[in-house]
């Protein structure tokens, strides 16, 4: 079967999901109880958003999985002109005008240990989500809940094993916040699944990326348009306090945009409304994908 001919449609609900070379209804989709993303988390992934059909920034995406592959030393079953063709394959045949498209990579199956397989052969699939993109009902503005950064020392690699972002984002669910705040000792590292900022005095904020934090795709194209608008940027960490008493926060990534973040635990966010910059850059945001996927 061609990496990207599409299957007869067995169900009007059953998403059309690809593993490793192969188009498939979602219930015959599967991997063995002996892969290593599953046994260990031993894979990576990525996740890019689809805004009218089309995929966008996903040559972004794909330039930082090949980093987290190199970063674990697994090999790519896949180049990214073999990803990109799978990815729209994915969300044209699954009717996907706006959502998400989701790959993942692991060492795939072997006897259980701890080292490396001497001769692994790489899981590879990819699957779709619809989700409303650019109307997206938490614009208005969220909360975060604050958490102590409980993760490896390696985030800037996507791992696929993410226990302690499960967490974050449960302890967030439970207390009623739509996004954890993780720290460090006071100091902000990240979202559960996302960048943080803060705005001070017309400035934006974010914390400068290390292996601290996911470098995200998101982050990279705010920055970019902030500095196009003549947006002064700090790349500095700030502290849970900061983002408290801040003119505005906002949160960034593939999934959501830019979302405006109005209250902390139960602190609210300067006026607790979306503030101007932080809605210029969503407006920007959601500019910038209507042209690219146009």
């Amino acid at each position: 079967m061609s990496a990207c001919s599409p299957i007869p449609s067995t169900s009007l609900a059953m998403r059309t999901c690809w593993i490793n070379g192969a188009f498939l209804p979602e219930d015959q989709a599967s991997v063995s109880i002996f892969d290593r993303g599953l046994l260990f988390g031993d894979g990576v992934y990525e996740v890019a958003a689809v805004v009218n059909g089309r995929l966008l920034d996903a040559d972004r995406h794909l330039v930082r999985l090949e980093r987290s592959q190199r970063e674990i030393s697994l090999p790519a079953p896949y180049d990214s002109a073999t990803w990109l063709d799978v990815m729209q394959a994915l969300a044209t045949q699954n009717g996907i005008d706006e959502g998400l498209v989701y790959l993942q990579v692991t060492r795939g199956a072997a006897e259980r240990d701890f080292p490396f397989p001497s001769a692994p052969k790489p899981t590879a699939f990819a699957f779709t989500r619809p989700k409303s993109m650019r109307e997206d009902p938490n614009a208005a503005g969220i909360r975060l809940h604050v958490v102590p950064d409980q993760r490896w020392l390696r985030c800037d690699i996507k791992s696929t094993a993410m226990l302690a972002q499960v967490i974050a984002k449960q302890a967030a669910r439970a207390a009623g916040a739509f996004e954890a705040m993780m720290h460090e000792d006071g100091v902000v590292t990240e979202g559960g699944s996302s960048n943080l900022w803060i705005v001070r005095d017309g400035a934006v904020h974010t914390r400068p990326t290390s292996a601290d934090i996911l470098a995200g795709i998101t982050r990279d194209v705010v920055l970019e348009l902030a500095r196009e608008a003549g947006i002064p940027v700090v790349e500095r960490a700030f502290t849970v306090e900061q983002a408290c008493a801040a003119d505005e926060c906002f949160m960034t990534s593939a999934t959501s945009f830019v979302l405006p973040v109005t209250r902390i635990d139960e602190r609210t966010v300067a006026t607790g409304h979306a503030g101007p910059v932080t809605l210029q850059l969503r407006e920007a945001y959601i500019a910038r994908a209507n042209r690219l996927t146009r």
